[in-house]
């Protein structure tokens, strides 16, 4: 009899302080243009990938929480800084986890760009992707 795992993802920040365990599917990965998320990680954008809030487990270290605007929660490395997670409460149930923290981020591959209303004028974005103005719809999210 063969059994199907789900595949299970590992990561850390820069420092190693904070790691993590992720498993399931990833429901989404995109590159994202907004402000909020350029300021906090100093970055001309930020690739994020979606999993189920649930499977994510700390394994060493704490992600320090900050509320960056109304509605969200963007966790971090209080020892090093690394931006490690996002949560909107529009979002129940889900995490945002930074897409190169994971130990081997070449295991999922963004499909998009968003916020691109907010993207760096000096930033020419050609490999193809779909490129949505600001976010992209649940439905398109339900197809990935």
């Amino acid at each position: 009899m063969v059994t199907m795992t789900e595949p299970t993802y590992t990561g850390r920040c820069f420092c190693g302080e904070v790691r993590f365990r992720v498993t399931g599917p990833a429901m989404f990965a995109c590159h994202c243009h907004c402000e909020s998320c350029r300021r906090a990680a100093g970055a001309a954008f930020v690739s994020w990938t979606t999993f189920a809030r649930d499977k994510l487990v700390i394994t060493s270290g704490t992600i320090v929480e900050h509320h960056s605007t109304p509605g969200v929660t963007r966790g971090h490395c209080g020892t090093c800084g690394t931006s490690l997670t996002y949560e909107h409460v529009d979002r129940a149930g889900q995490i945002d986890i930074t897409l190169t923290s994971l130990d081997d981020a070449s295991q999922i591959e963004p499909t998009a760009h968003i916020w691109v209303a907010d993207k760096m004028p000096w930033l020419s974005i050609d490999d193809g992707l779909p490129q949505y103005q600001t976010t992209v719809t649940a439905d398109i999210q339900g197809k990935q």
